[in-house]
Formats: C-alpha cells, structure tokens, sequence
C-alpha cells in the first residue's frame, strides 16, 4: 500500500488545503457536472487522508468523520490521472484501517457509495443498506462495513 498522510483540519497547510479542495472541485464538481456546495462544515472535524504521487501532486484523498458509534467514510477521490493503477484500493484500504485506529470504539465503517462502485466497496466488506438513491442527480446507496471490536 502507498504511503497515505492522515492530518486534522487544523494540521493541514495551506497548500494542502487547496490542493484538497482543488482535487475535489475537479472532480466532484466539474468531472461529474454536479453543482454543490462541496466545501462543508464537516472538514473542520474530519480527519483528511493524502496520497502524492513522486513530483508532489495530490493523486487520492478521503476524509473521517466521527459520528459516536460509527466512522464516515467520505469525500473519496482519486485524480484522474491515478485511475487504473490501484490508487482507489489502496486509498479505501488505508482510509479502513485509519477509522480503526483513530476511533477504535466505532462499531461499523459507513459510506454513500456511487452506485456503480457498489461492487468495489463489497469487495473490501460493506454491505448495502439502503435502495439506489440519488444524491447530487447522481445515483447512491448507503453501505456499512462492521468492525470487530475484539
């Protein structure tokens, strides 16, 4: 698995923090044509997850977010660029084993997955919830991975 960098809000540069959000318009909002207010509160409480590539770009990101007795997993991202190459599976791995270390009394992991990634994320264990719903006109379901507390 490649090196991921897990930072707080408060921990992040400045530089940081604009390539976050610059990956994240990118593709979120111009890629997938989906006017959002994409930039939330929640970033100030999450725990953000980096992945550069050698010459320093943002290529993978994901954020944690705490919510008592499960962890969100959310904002996962990989740059166009870094699609194809294990970038996406190296990210979810990495964002899994954050939210056990970091909050190691959550009793299950939760995500809004695009629908068509449904697969991907079984893959790695988590379960559908929920029907297809659309969030942002683009098609979602919620799934939960449960975490062994033992």
């Amino acid at each position: 698995m490649k090196t991921m960098i897990q930072k707080s809000f408060a921990e992040l540069s400045p530089r940081e923090l604009f390539q976050i959000y610059q990956l994240r318009v990118a593709v979120f909002v111009v890629e997938q044509d989906c006017a959002y207010q994409e930039v939330d509160d929640l970033d100030l409480t999450a725990q953000h997850l980096l992945r550069y590539d050698e010459a320093g770009n943002l290529i993978a990101y994901a954020r944690l977010m705490d919510e008592g007795q499960q962890v969100r997993i959310g904002r996962v991202v990989v740059a166009q660029s870094a699609r194809k190459h294990g970038a996406g599976r190296d990210l979810v791995a990495a964002a899994i084993n954050a939210a056990q270390a970091t909050y190691p009394a959550a009793e299950r992991i939760v995500i809004q997955a695009q629908a068509y990634l449904q697969k991907f994320y079984a893959s790695f264990g988590f379960q559908p919830v929920s029907e297809v719903y659309l969030d942002t006109g683009i098609p979602h379901l919620d799934m939960v991975l449960p975490v062994n507390n033992n």
